[in-house]
């Protein structure tokens, strides 16, 4: 390395020459020399007790803590905000639960409880190393209960879901705009035969030609003509229910159709062993006849002056004959074992 000296002293420039080894080693001493005067500098404030040694040890420690509080202070006040709203959030949460729970009647299992007892006070802030720690265990428990109260809202969702599918195919609405009730169910004196019989479902009086509907969804297993129950529609709606619809004018479905709730499916009439026009309506449990004032009384449909409402039918213990003169009743799967309607 060249190195060039100009100054007024002398007359003309010199050039130093420097290698490399010898610019290295001027560095290593300059290094040196600075580790030195720092040492030399410690080792003289601690010997002697010098105090701005002592002075300035202890401002910088100071200024270390104040930041390590700073930092505490915060975090440990987020994760306090934090830990609040989650359990606000947890509390409206189990309300919201046990709510609909209480509305629909379903018992979920019964989730780890929530203090929600009062509590309070002015705020002071712990900035101690363990209050963090504290603070990140509480924010895990509350995860861990917001799983299991996921958990259990989507298990009451599913009960409601499955509620609803099998509400939706119980025979719960009324299937015709009628006049009034001729008959309810239970026994009564025939009003063709003169004797006292069964009558296994509900007589609505009604024009002839007033449209019919599904009194919920399935799949229809019969749609003929029967010679009591003059032109019939079975609906199969599942769990080994099913309702009858007789002497109708029309028929508008076939055997295997699918409906669906409400949906037309023929008009009423005066077919078959009946004395004027009405619909007959049956609701079958594993191939008996139950009550239909019990499924569609609490229908919000349901607006007939009738002894429907008045009085509930109690359903008989076993299953009733047809009275003997009451024969002709084919043996076919959709109309078998049953007393004739009026």
């Amino acid at each position: 390395m060249h190195i060039i000296l100009v100054s007024n002293r002398l007359a003309t420039a010199k050039t130093l020459n420097l290698s490399y080894r010898t610019l290295l080693a001027l560095l290593s001493g300059v290094i040196i020399l600075a580790f030195a005067t720092s040492f030399l500098f410690s080792w003289v404030g601690v010997r002697f007790n010098m105090p701005f040694a002592a002075e300035l040890v202890a401002a910088v420690q100071q200024v270390h803590n104040r930041k390590t509080e700073e930092y505490m202070r915060y975090n440990v006040s987020s994760m306090a905000v934090k830990l609040g709203e989650m359990q606000a959030q947890l509390i409206r949460l189990d309300s919201l639960g046990e709510r609909i729970s209480r509305l629909s009647g379903v018992k979920p299992a019964k989730p780890e409880a929530i203090d929600k007892s009062g509590q309070g006070g002015p705020l002071v802030y712990s900035v101690q190393p363990h209050a963090a720690d504290e603070l990140q265990r509480d924010i895990d428990r509350l995860a861990e209960i917001v799983e299991q109260r996921s958990e259990t809202l989507t298990e009451l969702e599913s009960q409601l879901m499955e509620r609803r599918i099998k509400n939706a195919l119980l025979p719960t609405m009324v299937p015709i705009k009628a006049e009034h009730v001729g008959s309810t169910f239970g026994y009564r004196v025939d009003p063709i035969a003169g004797v006292r019989a069964m009558h296994e479902g509900i007589d609505f009086v009604a024009d002839k030609g007033t449209r019919v509907i599904a009194s919920a969804g399935g799949v229809v297993q019969a749609a003929e003509y029967h010679p009591q129950y003059g032109n019939m529609i079975e609906i199969d709606h599942g769990n080994e229910f099913s309702s009858r619809y007789a002497h109708l004018s029309k028929i508008d479905v076939k055997a295997g159709q699918i409906v669906k709730r409400g949906q037309a499916i023929g008009a009423s009439g005066n077919t078959g062993r009946s004395t004027g026009p009405h619909l007959h309506f049956e609701v079958r449990f594993k191939g008996v006849a139950q009550n239909p004032a019990r499924f569609v009384r609490q229908s919000t449909q349901m607006a007939l002056n009738s002894p429907l409402a008045a009085r509930p039918v109690p359903l008989p213990e076993k299953r009733i004959a047809p009275p003997a003169n009451t024969a002709n009743t084919p043996n076919t799967r959709a109309t078998a074992t049953f007393s004739a309607p009026r």
